[in-house]
């Protein structure tokens, strides 16, 4: 495919932009001038990139494409051939919770599919090709929780843990090259994420208020355009998680992770505040 769009205007590519985050990535970039190639699997991703183009006048490609398989990978990659990336956020990613020897493990598996292969097998080629031009940004998704022991939330977690690593060491190996790579770290935010882990009822952290995914998009889209490395993204109670990830133990942050996440912890909070 050739890349027919006018000179002036730079080229985003943006997955998991459905919903949450990445629709708001979506709206963010069109706002500055970008046009986009949107991925997501679902039917609702035609929605957004109409809303995008009428809103901002931005030319949008709808790339409908499952990233947990080969041949969603493929799909995407072969929209993209002929195009000038001038910033890639792979933000898709997908959350699975309850204890680990009661899960279904195909459920851990496209956690792994999704959060990590995909991640490292579309981040090659569309890196490759910024480092030869000179200039580019890739940007993924990482999470608060690539900091701790994600007990009740295991895969997810550590595959979090995984981007959140990944990305800080292509930051190192491309930081001479014209080529940024930043990693943005949102806590709990209010998006489909919590309904799709089946974590939305029954614990705290699936009940609890949540971030803005467009405060949490802002925030990325500013750490993407000047080139940090790392960013904790939406309020202070999300920064103040990332801090305490910093410095807390791991036995202290696997328990504190549980309190949050283990099924049939939602309302225990106010119910241990109420206990004399």
């Amino acid at each position: 495919m050739t890349d027919t769009r006018p000179d002036t205007r730079p080229l985003a590519l943006i997955t998991g932009a459905s919903s949450g985050i990445g629709r708001e990535l979506a709206r963010e970039f069109a706002r500055h001038g970008y046009d986009l190639v949107v991925n997501a699997e679902d039917e609702a991703l035609e929605s957004v990139a109409e809303e995008v183009r009428t809103t901002a006048g931005a030319e949008v490609r709808a790339v409908r494409a499952d990233l947990r398989s080969g041949e969603g990978r493929f799909r995407l990659l072969d929209a993209l051939d002929g195009l000038t990336v001038d910033v890639a956020v792979l933000n898709a990613g997908v959350g699975q919770g309850g204890a680990f020897v009661d899960t279904d493990l195909a459920d851990d598996q496209e956690v792994i599919d999704l959060n990590v292969t995909a991640t490292v097998r579309l981040a090659k080629p569309l890196l490759r090709g910024m480092v030869v031009r000179g200039e580019g940004r890739l940007a993924l998704t990482s999470s608060v929780a690539s900091a701790m022991p994600g007990s009740f939330q295991p895969v997810y977690n550590a595959s979090k843990a995984f981007v959140q690593s990944f990305a800080q060491a292509l930051a190192e190996e491309v930081k001479d090259t014209g080529v940024t790579v930043t990693s943005f770290l949102p806590g709990p935010t209010d998006t489909e994420f919590f309904d799709r882990a089946d974590m939305a009822d029954d614990t705290r952290i699936g009940t609890m208020k949540k971030d803005d995914p467009a405060q949490v998009a802002a925030q990325a889209f500013e750490a993407i355009m000047t080139g940090e490395r790392k960013a904790v993204t939406g309020s202070l109670k999300a920064k103040a998680q990332g801090l305490a990830g910093k410095v807390l133990p791991d036995g202290l942050k696997a328990a504190a992770h549980r309190r949050m996440a283990e099924p049939g912890s939602a309302g225990t909070e106010d119910e241990e505040r109420r206990t004399p």
